[in-house]
């Protein structure tokens, strides 16, 4: 069977990634800081789809515990078939106004982490054939604070690695999910009424990781769910950029 291994698996896009990835028969290793909901998300996930699945607490922003990842990445026994960078976590966006070294660790788990395991997962693939999901946003698109920042990096380093390893056999693909219902916003202390955005702006996150998994089996480089946001990154690419600035400091993606 297929293995694939998620981080920022216990909760959120990551628990459905793990999930729908597991209905399809894919074995997983489960990557997240808290032991024990991994174990539980692993339990329910064998009894209901009978796949192995790996638990292996990290919290990625300790050198250690990224090298360990990296190592099980690199693995050859039982190898790595699809890594879906998914881990994360939000700041407020007046970044003057944040202490830097929030925003430095905001830096490294965006950007930093992800290039360390996709060289890792290219180490195993290419030639062998493999898949790399970078979870990025529609944030990517617009300009505000880091997190764009580092999406933009994650979008524009997805759109380069999805031609060069092409060759190889891989594909690399960024996710760019619009505002979705997960817990990312309640661990800011944030409620979806409380963001500014009407109902009709949210998306469902089985919506979101199924048509992303779909987006990477045609091997698109950029995948961004939903009718509305891709228009609304069709409108980023007519409009100034600061009219996108303006209506980019309501809500987080």
């Amino acid at each position: 069977m297929p293995v694939a291994l998620v981080t920022g698996a216990s909760a959120g896009l990551g628990a459905e990634f793990a999930h729908q990835l597991a209905a399809r028969g894919a074995d997983l290793v489960l990557v997240a800081r808290s032991q024990e909901a991994l174990e539980t998300l692993a339990v329910e996930l064998r009894d209901s789809y009978g796949i192995s699945a790996e638990v292996l607490s990290a919290d990625l922003l300790i050198e250690d515990d990224v090298d360990r990842v990296v190592a099980r990445i690199a693995a050859t026994d039982h190898p790595i078939d699809l890594l879906v960078n998914n881990a994360g976590f939000g700041l407020p966006l007046r970044f003057a106004d944040n202490d830097i070294d929030d925003e430095v660790r905001h830096l490294r788990l965006h950007v930093e982490v992800p290039m360390r395991l996709m060289h890792a997962a290219l180490g195993v693939m290419r030639g062998r054939g493999g898949r790399i999901i970078n979870v990025a946003s529609v944030a990517g698109f617009i300009s505000r604070s880091t997190y764009s920042a580092c999406k933009q990096w994650l979008i524009g380093f997805s759109r380069w690695a999805n031609e060069e390893y092409a060759r190889d056999g891989v594909t690399v693909m960024a996710l760019c999910p619009g505002f979705t219902h997960t817990t990312f916003h309640e661990r800011m202390g944030l409620e979806p009424g409380h963001e500014g955005i009407p109902a009709v702006g949210w998306l469902q996150a089985k919506d979101v990781v199924r048509e992303g998994l779909r987006d990477a089996a045609r091997g698109r480089a950029v995948s961004v769910p939903s009718l509305r946001y891709k228009l609304v990154v069709g409108l980023t690419n007519i409009l100034p950029s600061s009219l996108t600035a303006r209506a980019a400091r309501r809500g987080r993606v």
